[in-house]
């Protein structure tokens, strides 16, 4: 599930921050249909314990038809809250724990994912199980999990048209009639390659399950300290995954092509000129993912990837 939302760059938080005690910041794919019974079965041990719940306006509606007191929600844009929640809980899919690192995760609030969809890397928590992953959150029994962030921004000539914090993965990819792309790849200011291919990846661990892994690249474990620039059906088939220390720099710069996009976690994007030069690095803050540890990362691989199961 991809969340197409409009493009938002910074390199930091626009708004003064306060730190509230008690606060929870849902973000919620509104449009499933298990949303409503999920929150009114997982809300109550968050009210009887006195906290303020903030999310999006368009929750509002979805919190009143589960039978929970208005007096107890707070209906701000997700994007401009003025406050660092407690905690983040996110009830949809990957996609929606990707917006919610960015809006959430990279303030140093940590999260917690209950999957409403249907695969979930990072939502790894089934639904059916939330009320005991609420519990466990209580109890002090959810393991944090810290995941790397990437840091990106785009440059053109003198300026940098914007920077942005992502935890999946940047993207630099074609148009569906444009040509193969030309890029120059820097990696700790050294000249690696020059690469013709229908586009570049480049993963955290935490991404490496997600294009990079359809694209040919390795799985890391989220532990690593590494990014993985995976090439999209490059020109020579020597050019391979790679996979280098997240302490280095990659830069990338684009050559003669037509129709390219820098894409973001799927879901924030911006055209490429040739020139262009994306610079990335790691982020100053980690995002910190609320796991049970009864589902350790090969579990969740085995149910998603279907391992072992024949």
């Amino acid at each position: 599930m991809v969340l197409k939302i409009e493009m938002v760059w910074r390199s930091c938080p626009q708004v003064n921050l306060v730190t509230m005690s008690s606060t929870l910041a849902l973000v919620a794919k509104t449009k499933s249909e298990l949303l409503g019974s999920t929150l009114g079965s997982i809300m109550p041990p968050f009210l009887d314990r006195g906290w303020e719940v903030v999310g999006n306006p368009e929750m509002a509606a979805i919190w009143a038809a589960a039978g929970l007191p208005m007096a107890s929600f707070q209906a701000f844009p997700v994007p401009e809250l003025a406050v660092r929640p407690d905690l983040c809980l996110v009830l949809g899919g990957d996609g929606t724990l990707l917006t919610a690192a960015r809006g959430f995760g990279i303030l140093g609030t940590p999260i917690l994912g209950i999957n409403l969809g249907s695969l979930g890397f990072l939502t790894a928590h089934p639904v059916e199980e939330a009320e005991e992953v609420i519990r466990l959150y209580f109890e002090g029994g959810l393991r944090p999990e810290p995941r790397s962030m990437l840091h990106a921004e785009l440059h053109r000539g003198s300026q940098i048209l914007g920077t942005q914090s992502v935890l999946n993965d940047a993207v630099l990819n074609k148009g569906a009639l444009a040509r193969i792309m030309e890029f120059r790849l820097q990696v700790d200011g050294f000249d690696a390659a020059t690469i013709k291919a229908d586009g570049l990846i480049v993963a955290t661990p935490t991404g490496s399950t997600a294009y990079s892994l359809s694209a040919g690249g390795p799985i890391l474990h989220p532990a690593l300290d590494a990014w993985v620039i995976s090439p999209i059906c490059p020109h020579s088939l020597t050019l391979r995954p790679t996979v280098v220390p997240s302490s280095l720099a990659v830069s990338i710069t684009v050559g003669d092509t037509d129709d390219a996009h820098l894409t973001l976690d799927g879901q924030l994007e911006h055209p490429l000129k040739p020139g262009d030069r994306v610079e990335l690095r790691k982020a100053d803050r980690d995002v910190i993912l609320l796991q049970n540890p009864a589902l350790p990362f090969f579990r969740v691989l085995q149910q998603k990837l279907h391992w072992s199961s024949r």
